[in-house]
Formats: C-alpha cells, structure tokens, sequence
C-alpha cells in the first residue's frame, strides 16, 4: 500500500517583515523579462513533450515554475562573469545567451549541440558564454563554482562566479567547506539557493533542521538574504544589490530564492508527495510570467495584442530550435574517443 503523502497544503510565504524591495523597471525591462521568461518556459515545454516522444532520453529536468530566478540574476551579470548551476539547467543556458537550437541539438543527443550531442541534459557546458555547467552530482557544483570565483580573483579580473544550487543539496557537507573557502579568501562568488521546497520529492520541512537557508553561512561571516524566486522584479533587486556587494571585493553573498517548480523533479516523477491543490494555487497566484502579464497590462505598458505577438514569436523560435535538433545528425561513432581526457600528457 503506498504511504499516505505528508505536509499537503499550500507552501508557506516567506518569513514576515518589511515589503520587499522591488526593482523598478522600465517598460523595455519588462517585456525583456517577460520575453525571457516565456521563452524558458515554451522551450521546457517543448522539451517534455519531445521526452515523451522518445526524441530525448535519459533524465530531464524542467524548470518550468522558476523561471524568474535565473532571468532577474542573469541580468544583473557583466561580460566575463560566469556562471554554474546543477542539473536543472535549460533555463541558465538559456537565460545566459546560448542559441535554443544548439540546447535542444544536446538534448536530443545531436552533433550540432551545444556539447556536441555528449553532454545531454545534465552536461552541457559553454565557456564561450560563461556557462560551466550543468552538474549531475547535488551539490559537486558548488566548491566547483568556487574555484571559478578564486580564478577570477588569481586573473586580477573584476568578475564574479554564480554558483546555483537547490535545496536538496543545500545539505551536502561539501557545500559548507566552499562556503569556508569563500569566506577565508573573500572570493567573489554568489550562492543562490534555488529553494524550490521539495528537492528530489522530500519537503524541506522533514529533510532541514534549518529552514532558513539565506542565514546559512552564519558560522563563516557570509552576509544572506530570502527572496521571493517567483517575482522577478524582488529577485533582480535583490540580485543586484548582492553582485555590487560582491564585486566590490567584500567577499561571498547569500541568497535564498524561495520559488516553485510547477512539474516533477524530472520526467519520471509524478510528484505524489504534494496535492493538486497546492500546485494550482502556486500556478494561479504565483506564476512568474503572470505577475509581469498583470503589470505591463495594468501599467497599460503593453496590449493583450502585444503580448499575443510576443507569445507566437517564441513559440515559432522554439518550433525552429526543435526542428533543427531533429534534422541536425548525431556525432560520428568514432566521436566516443574525443574529448574524454585532456592533459595527460604522453
């Protein structure tokens, strides 16, 4: 008989205070956001339906639901800044410039992908754009992110590293000895806690004894903050202040971006652990790219004929992305012996 699902009801708000900041952005802001927002969530969608025709296989991860964390980070960031997250990173890729059809090319395990069809979903890499990653271990990201950040510091450059997370992994031991190391040299990394509540299917309120994650790098000096992940314009505020913070040179920042993933943890995960309930009200009051809906059509900064515009040209961008992944080849045979091991020397 299956266990009886525990903690059902709604996610509970964020700590109580004073409002949030919110960014205030122009009108070409926001319909930047919304754009970039709309574009992450069709191509996810894509995505899984092209899973679930036998085009993508192995593991995939959506991110449809936490769209506003990357999109409000990433345009904070400066040329030769960078960036490494885990294995929910179609979003990151995305959000950081890399063409869609060279994302969904990896996906369907193409050459013309952005890893050359080798990386798949958990894998891809893109150094030319500032991105290290996709990570399939929890948590290997971190102290990796961390090197990059010492890197940037070593090179006398005035960049930073964002080292994404999730809640899951907020919990690995190695996490906490990067924290000591960011600390110790005042790197200029950001952790961002991607707090989407559930992990791989276990709540935070039976998996952490400390639910607060923006306060933990308490023992190691490391200023943190808990945003609301689902609003872009808190997330892009709170974003901003951080980097400046960062890139001033006083070391690691914190945040905690509380947010909502609206499917499962991956493709194979019916997500039983919470009601139906629970994430249609996410979807109704919560939904990243209906809040900026309401306020460009509330503020009169756009039309439902603008937006409708805006929706059929990222829907005919990721109909291209995906037509070029399925008509691109897949890597030659001989492509399973390159790019295996670099540096061994003779």
């Amino acid at each position: 008989m299956a266990t009886r699902p525990q903690h059902r009801g709604r996610p509970k708000p964020a700590r109580k205070g004073a409002a949030p900041e919110l960014y205030k952005a122009s009108k070409a802001q926001l319909i930047k956001f919304y754009r970039e927002m709309l574009t992450i969530r069709r191509f996810e969608e894509k995505a899984g339906q092209m899973y679930g025709q036998g085009e993508i296989g192995g593991f995939c991860h959506l991110y449809i639901g936490q769209e506003a964390v990357v999109v409000g980070v990433q345009d904070c960031l400066l040329e030769g800044d960078s960036i490494i997250t885990g294995y929910r990173d179609h979003g990151h890729m995305l959000a950081a410039g890399i063409d869609a059809g060279a994302v969904m090319a990896e996906l369907t395990g193409r050459a013309s992908g952005i890893s050359s069809g080798k990386g798949g979903s958990m894998h891809m890499f893109s150094t030319e754009n500032g991105f290290y990653g996709g990570h399939g271990i929890v948590a290997a990201q971190v102290p990796i992110g961390t090197g990059i950040a010492f890197a940037h510091r070593y090179r006398r450059q005035d960049n930073i590293c964002v080292t994404y997370f999730g809640d899951g992994a907020a919990n690995q031991g190695q996490v906490f000895e990067a924290f000591n190391m960011a600390r110790l040299w005042d790197l200029p990394v950001l952790y961002v806690v991607e707090n989407n509540r559930y992990a791989m299917g276990t709540s935070v309120l039976r998996s952490t004894g400390s639910r607060e994650l923006w306060k933990r790098g308490d023992s190691f000096k490391i200023p943190g903050k808990q945003v609301d992940g689902m609003n872009v314009l808190a997330v892009r505020a709170a974003a901003g202040a951080a980097i400046d913070q960062v890139r001033s040179g006083k070391g690691p920042y914190l945040l905690e971006m509380q947010t909502y993933r609206f499917r499962g943890h991956s493709m194979s995960d019916p997500a039983l652990y919470r009601s139906k309930e629970e994430v249609q009200h996410m979807k109704a009051e919560h939904d990243p790219i209906g809040q900026v809906k309401k306020l460009l059509l509330d503020n009169k900064m756009a039309s439902e004929d603008d937006l409708k515009e805006i929706g059929r040209e990222v829907k005919a961008e990721i109909t291209r992305a995906a037509e070029f992944a399925i008509a691109s080849p897949e890597p030659e045979a001989g492509e399973l012996f390159t790019d295996v091991l670099a540096g061994a020397g003779s």
